[in-house]
């Protein structure tokens, strides 16, 4: 497709150092809170930013968000409320443990689900990266609506699949969304518009936020070469670049 031939050729997945301290939160209808520094209401989705510099954000729909609250938690020295975690935390640590960029993960998610734990799509798909309760079941995911067991599941199915796919990303979700199966059938994305639209959207996605991160750190982007035309997403010869993988 042709949005794929502006997609980058080496996207960095490895884990990156977390954000700076946010001061707001906003209260998803899901019961979990998502710490930011500053947010843009784009129509149907909120642009949380979780670090000073803008280089890492969150997108929101915007129905989803119940609402915002101060974060007192790091000024008054309390934990906030027993009950309510912070999304953005549990995802960053999750990734941390799988060694991946919460960035991707986020992507993912915000591809899956929009951020809604309680999803299920007309395939039976549940919870925040859309688990199928059979590779749910595999996955030892007792609970798919269970957030931290959910997004711990799916990340590390991801996981196995780019190590699977020698760590080609766009295999990888691939697989993610239609099955390792037809990806090997094909020997690359699956002729579905879905599969190839997933693919697009979530790099696209990821490289906006490295592209970001890239421009603040150095000032310009370097080595961006452009990617091979094609209406298949796996010939653009995306990568990702992991370097050693974790003992």
């Amino acid at each position: 497709m042709r949005q794929a031939s502006k997609l980058l050729v080496t996207l960095a997945v490895l884990a990156l150092p977390l954000g700076s301290q946010a001061t707001d939160l906003a209260v998803l209808s899901n019961g979990f809170a998502i710490r930011h520094e500053r947010r843009e209401v784009r129509g149907q989705i909120t642009r949380l930013y979780v670090d000073a510099k803008g280089d890492s954000y969150v997108d929101i729909p915007t129905d989803q968000i119940a609402g915002f609250e101060k974060d007192l938690s790091s000024a008054s020295g309390e934990k906030g409320r027993a009950s309510r975690v912070s999304l953005s935390d549990m995802i960053n640590g999750i990734s941390g443990n799988y060694h991946l960029d919460p960035d991707l993960v986020n992507s993912v998610i915000h591809a899956e689900s929009g951020f809604n734990s309680r999803a299920v799509s007309r395939k039976g798909a549940q919870g925040l990266m859309q688990l199928m309760p059979q590779t749910a079941s595999r996955l030892g995911v007792e609970n798919a609506f269970d957030p931290a067991a959910n997004v711990d599941g799916g990340t590390r199915y991801l996981r196995a699949l780019l190590e699977r796919y020698n760590f080609d990303l766009i295999k990888a979700l691939a697989a993610y969304n239609a099955g390792p199966q037809r990806v090997e059938l094909y020997r690359g994305v699956p002729p579905y518009y879905e599969t190839q639209a997933y693919v697009a959207r979530i790099v696209r996605d990821f490289n906006r936020k490295k592209l970001a991160e890239r421009k603040t750190a150095k000032g310009v982007v370097r080595h961006s070469p452009k990617a091979t035309k094609s209406a298949n997403p796996s010939a653009v010869g995306v990568s990702a670049a992991f370097g050693s993988k974790p003992n």
